[in-house]
């Protein structure tokens, strides 16, 4: 079973998604767009873009935890992980993304 997608809409009317694993964790979180389609798009490229190595930066908070930025062909920033307690666990994660997005459904949670 696939991960998926839930596209919501936010108190500011502005539209975000987050991909969640099998488990329901959240594993990847959107930026914020403002309208629907652009969010919907959003989602389309991170299932295109999730298979390449050149989609995903890793980085390291002020704080000095590992997370990630995953891009578009663009290199526009798509979505952005939770922080982990180690760089192992920011991999898992990274692979989780590859694994969960390419098959994951649409959850519209929009109304």
């Amino acid at each position: 079973m696939p991960g998926k997608f839930e596209l919501k809409k936010g108190k500011s009317g502005k539209f975000s998604f987050n991909l969640k694993a099998v488990n329901g964790q959240v594993i990847l979180t959107s930026q914020t767009y403002k309208t629907k389609a652009a969010a919907q798009n959003g989602i389309k490229s991170v299932s295109a873009n999730c298979n390449k190595k050149t989609s995903f930066e890793q980085k390291v908070s002020k704080k000095g935890e590992p997370y990630f930025v995953m891009l578009a062909a663009n290199k526009q920033v798509i979505g952005k992980s939770q922080m982990y307690a180690s760089k192992t666990s920011m991999m898992n994660g990274i692979a989780s993304v590859k694994k969960n997005a390419s098959k994951a459904q649409v959850k519209d949670l929009t109304g």
